[in-house]
């Protein structure tokens, strides 16, 4: 893949990084560190622009969120509780009102969470979509996106300038950081449910308890 995505920035240049950066926001999996990192090392032998890279790059980023920012408004909230209204929900012990509850959780929060996402592979992208569910303001999510994501392609492009002939050193540890940090979020994300699940049992209790009484 990585041969590929080389022969795709050599060949259209700006539009071709600003084409996988668009595809790797909606397909996470191709790594945008290893576009930016070499997009950057390209503006030390080509007429390449350091931040017309970047500007390129987040015009990327930013039509792929916009794509999934729509899958949320698709997958609307209704439809989840319906679908956890029957077997579904019987099997995740998960209700419709805990749909609703998540929803409320993210129009609260989602600002923070949609601008500090940017920052971590695979959920940078990913976020767009409860973003769209919770049908975000189109303005805010499109401000907080090209901020966050802005930085994340100067920072990456940079570090591949500097890095020149090394970029993959840079694009390397990168991906190690991106694991690091997936794995913490599976981490907090399991003790969440965990945290979750456990004070619905007690609440089962405490409502059982009182019915006896």
């Amino acid at each position: 893949m990585q041969d590929w995505i080389i022969q795709i920035m050599d060949q259209f240049g700006y539009w071709g990084i600003a084409l996988l950066i668009a595809i790797e926001n909606v397909f996470p999996p191709i790594p945008s560190e290893v576009i930016l990192t070499f997009g950057g090392f390209m503006t030390t032998y080509t007429s390449l622009n350091i931040w017309l890279v970047a500007l390129f790059a987040t015009v990327g980023s930013v039509v792929g969120a916009i794509v999934l920012y729509g899958v949320g408004r698709i997958l609307k909230p209704e439809r989840l509780e319906k679908l956890l209204s029957g077997k579904v929900g019987r099997i995740l012990r998960l209700k419709p009102e805990d749909v609703e509850k998540a929803n409320r959780w993210f129009q609260k929060r989602g600002k923070a969470t949609v601008f500090f996402c940017r920052f971590i592979p695979i959920v940078r992208s990913l976020i767009s979509i409860p973003a769209g569910m919770s049908k975000m303001n189109m303005g805010i999510f499109l401000l907080l996106t090209t901020i966050g994501t802005s930085i994340w392609n100067i920072v990456l492009v940079s570090l591949g300038a500097f890095a020149g002939a090394s970029w993959e050193k840079i694009a390397g540890y990168f991906d190690i950081y991106g694991k690091i940090a997936l794995v913490v979020i599976a981490a907090a994300f399991l003790i969440f449910i965990f945290l979750f699940y456990k004070n619905r049992m007690k609440k089962h209790e405490e409502k059982n308890k009182s019915n006896k009484n």
